[in-house]
């Protein structure tokens, strides 16, 4: 069996109650599919690996980083019995820096790079007084990032990492980011007041 958007987003829905937590997972989708078309690969495998990359973890939440149990490897076995393929999972294992798995493909990279920069860009927008991304600079987000007090949850390292590692600089990878939320503002509800 294999799974396509619908059945993941139910999955979502299925193990996810919070609707921030799945307008994270909507915006890492997004992100992905943008860089997916960016990059000339399969826009619906980058975009299932981005919707998928957090559904387990309310149910797993791994507050001790195990490499091996809870989130992401809990989900990750769900999803090889689903038969999803093992590019988008060996991406989802390796988004989570404890589980010490390599992100070898550029989908991995990818998921690695937009997963800490979507929570970013999204609490930014969140504090604008338009609640909107529509009029988010990435300058402002760039700012917000070096406020450590802002969005402490937010690893800074893994962003710098992520762009370092997918081969884009840090300022075009906020930009890009940014503009491929902004074409989903709604979905995401950072549309605004």
């Amino acid at each position: 069996m294999t799974v396509d958007r619908a059945a993941a987003w139910s999955l979502v829905c299925e193990w996810t109650q919070s609707e921030s937590l799945r307008k994270h997972m909507l915006a890492v989708e997004t992100a992905m599919r943008a860089y997916a078309r960016k990059f000339g690969a399969d826009e619906e495998a980058w975009a299932l690996a981005g919707l998928l990359h957090d559904f387990d973890y309310e149910r797993f939440p791994n507050d001790a980083h195990s490499a091996t149990e809870e989130h992401p490897s809990a989900g990750v076995q769900h999803l090889r019995g689903l038969g999803v393929s093992e590019e988008i999972c060996a991406a989802i294992m390796g988004h989570a820096e404890y589980t010490n798995t390599p992100r070898e493909s550029q989908m991995a990279r990818a998921l690695f790079a937009v997963d800490e920069l979507c929570g970013l860009i999204t609490a930014a927008t969140y504090v604008r007084p338009s609640k909107s991304i529509l009029d988010l600079e990435p300058s402002s987000v760039r700012k917000k990032m070096k406020d450590k007090a802002f969005a402490r949850g937010v690893s800074r390292e893994d962003i710098t990492l992520g762009a370092s590692e997918l081969g884009v600089e840090l300022g075009e990878h906020i930009a890009f980011v940014v503009e491929a939320l902004k074409g989903n503002a709604d979905q995401l509800g950072l549309k605004g007041i």
